[in-house]
């Protein structure tokens, strides 16, 4: 019983490019979601980098390695708005024969490398913490602090404007990431300027810069690590596939078995599925696949699935463990994905 039958489920957001879509209502909204999303980003990213370009001047004639680290950071965080800009932008265009999925992956890549910059920036900061402990320098505490306080001003505003945008999306919470790195480190820096002009303690200065290195360093890992997941074709970590097989067998009327199971993000919100389902009863293959599909939606979110119906008793080992062999697939499939 060769087959030539194909069934694919088509999600919201970025998925619809692929094949045209089925909820209008759901793609305009992500639409209209990624366009805002869009727009405050690059208003954020104006705000950034002017008061980049006055920060800089600012810890060179202060001295202050607090501002120049808070300065750093907002040339990291120009470029991770720049990079979650210009992926927003492209990410919008349609799919074509070399990138059959579109272009949507690109918000994960700029998120890893927004990641990367920020474990890069930690590094720095900590080398020039260790150097101004060992060699303290002068420090003009007044033009430290009035700088750093102008500083905090323009980061709550960038922080506001990314804070009304989606912020479920991976690559705004790095650029949230970054902009309150920035908060933290203005703030670093107006501490260590009251206590330079209190008491002339200028050891204050790179050992507060420690400490925003330190909480940079999660915040770098904490978006570094799931955007790396999703680029090596992780499943979602809140889905257990285990579980899902049990599931679907016991919830979903005709469906005996699944194997060849496979789950992946595309990006941090669209999920995609492929899997071979087992049916007793060949008769009863078109219910199990619409019920597989409701069950999929519902339950985990997953709204574009690629499923192929077999006789049960296939005796095909489960993809998961790498070690499933297509080639001894025979007459017993009736359906194929393409």
């Amino acid at each position: 019983m060769g087959g030539g039958h194909a069934n694919h489920g088509h999600g919201a957001g970025h998925l619809p490019l692929l094949d045209g879509g089925c909820d209008g209502s759901a793609v305009g909204e992500r639409q209209t979601s990624e366009r805002r999303n869009e727009q405050r980003t690059l208003a954020a990213f104006a705000i950034i980098v002017i008061f980049m370009v006055v920060e800089i001047a600012g810890a060179f004639y202060a001295n202050s390695l607090a501002l120049l680290a808070d300065a750093g950071h907002m040339a990291s965080d120009a470029l991770a708005l720049g990079l979650a800009f210009i992926a927003f932008r492209l990410a919008r265009r349609p799919r074509d024969e070399r990138r059959t999925f579109g272009y949507a992956r690109l918000e994960v890549l700029a998120a890893f490398v927004n990641g990367l910059g920020l474990l890069v920036l930690v590094g720095w900061i900590a080398i020039e913490a260790i150097g101004r402990f060992l060699s303290p320098p002068e420090i003009r505490g007044l033009p430290m602090l009035t700088i750093a306080i102008a500083g905090l001003a323009a980061n709550l505003v960038a922080f506001a404007m990314l804070h009304g945008a989606e912020r479920d999306n991976l690559n705004i919470r790095a650029a949230l990431w970054h902009v309150a790195g920035d908060i933290l480190g203005s703030l670093a820096a107006i501490g260590a300027a009251i206590v330079i002009l209190a008491t002339g303690w200028t050891p204050i200065d790179p050992l507060l810069s420690l400490f925003v290195a330190l909480l940079l360093l999660r915040a770098g890992w904490s978006v570094l690590k799931p955007s790396a997941h999703i680029l090596m074709e992780g499943s979602p970590p809140d889905v257990d596939l285990d579980e899902l097989q049990r599931r679907l067998v016991a919830e979903v009327p005709g469906v005996a078995g699944v194997h060849h199971l496979h789950l992946w993000s595309l990006t941090d919100r669209d999920r995609l599925l492929t899997a071979h389902l087992e049916v007793r009863d060949p008769g009863e293959g078109e219910a199990a696949l619409a019920g597989t599909k409701e069950f999929l939606k519902r339950r985990y979110d997953i709204r574009h699935s690629t499923l192929q119906i077999e006789r049960a008793a296939c005796g095909c080992a489960d993809a998961r463990d790498g070690r499933s062999d297509d080639g001894d697939e025979d007459d017993r499939a009736r359906g194929s994905s393409d």
